[in-house]
């Protein structure tokens, strides 16, 4: 089955999105909807598998529509939609979860990360959440997932449930015409550019996250100029001058990191930034940093509370994408069933 090209990519409303989320991922999105037929997804049902404040999470959700849409992408181009308005998400994912098997899950790392020494008291959704995300990528047949370093052993899992159903209903998929027996697609992963894993501001071996106690740990989306600034003339860095070379970065976790923010933002290689600073000290680097920084990411801020000042526009916005998701999604929905043995 000849299976068109289609980038699915999915950020979760958890609050306070940051550098790593759009370094990592948003800006990876604004290319891609160039080249590929594209859907980018609020993951609503990812993030209840912790408990969520409702109004929190109807906040977030529209902030990071407000984030997509402020930082290049163009609804009317791509899809951009919210999981829970498009039900063949959990649909799938229940048939998902009679598909993969509990081996396949203990062997996760992120769940073991995420609850931590209380995986009893840990929600069955965080357990499954990679079935869910297998049924996000394989609800639209989407053929390629931009994915950090992370994510990358759930995307295995969605390849592995692709396959495993694919052998399980091999009759029962020719029956339904499919002669080559490849009903769902096997994903392959986009990493693309440098400074996919953005890392904490006061410590080059954490990821940034939104959970660190520490605001000076990340730059916010939302951040004004003085902030942006204030917070890379404060990141934690090393007594060494810049190397000239990217071997010099060894060992040298925030001096990597605020290499990497600075040639992800300006779009070019960790070399090409070396090239330019090596043998300056931070004491330069960091003003130049927090200069471009500031240019890149401020107008972003700006434009994102601007959209959030009308959430019914956002919410439109979301209707639209999910019905056009649905468009896609439902056919395959439907031949699942009939390849399962469901009566429709």
């Amino acid at each position: 089955m000849k299976h068109q090209e289609r980038v699915f990519s999915g950020v979760q409303p958890t609050g306070n999105l940051h550098l790593g989320n759009y370094l990592g991922a948003i800006t990876k999105f604004v290319t891609l909807q160039e080249s590929h037929q594209c859907l980018y997804c609020v993951v609503d049902m990812h993030a209840i598998t912790v408990w969520q404040d409702p109004a929190e999470l109807r906040g977030n959700i529209r902030e990071v529509t407000a984030a997509f849409i402020a930082s290049g992408l163009d609804p009317k181009k791509n899809i951009i939609f919210n999981q829970s308005q498009v039900s063949g998400h959990a649909e799938l994912a229940w048939v998902f979860n009679c598909v993969a098997r509990m081996g396949w899950l203990n062997r996760m790392t992120q769940f073991k990360e995420k609850a931590g020494k209380h995986k009893e008291n840990a929600s069955v959704g965080l357990f499954s959440y990679p079935n869910l995300m297998a049924a996000d990528i394989l609800l639209y047949h989407a053929t390629h997932v931009p994915v950090g370093e992370d994510q990358k052993q759930h995307l295995e899992l969605a390849r592995d449930i692709a396959q495993k159903f694919n052998v399980d209903f091999a009759d029962a998929i020719k029956a339904a015409g499919i002669e080559d027996g490849l009903f769902f697609p096997q994903p392959e992963p986009l990493i693309q550019g440098p400074a996919t894993r953005v890392m904490s501001l006061r410590d080059g071996s954490k990821k940034m996250s939104k959970s660190d106690p520490s605001d000076m740990s990340r730059i916010t989306m939302t951040d004004d100029q003085d902030t942006i600034a204030k917070k890379i003339r404060k990141a934690k860095t090393d007594p060494e001058a810049l190397p000239s070379e990217v071997d010099g970065l060894e060992g040298r976790p925030e001096a990597a990191n605020l290499v990497g923010i600075y040639a992800a933002l300006k779009g070019c290689s960790k070399q090409d930034v070396l090239t330019e600073f090596g043998g300056a000290q931070f004491s330069v680097f960091k003003p130049a940093l927090a200069e471009l920084a500031v240019e890149q990411v401020s107008p972003i801020g700006e434009e994102m509370r601007r959209i959030l000042n009308d959430p019914a526009e956002i919410d439109n916005i979301l209707r639209n994408g999910a019905t056009r998701a649905r468009e896609i999604s439902e056919p395959i929905m439907a031949k699942t069933k009939e390849i399962i043995g469901f009566i429709q």
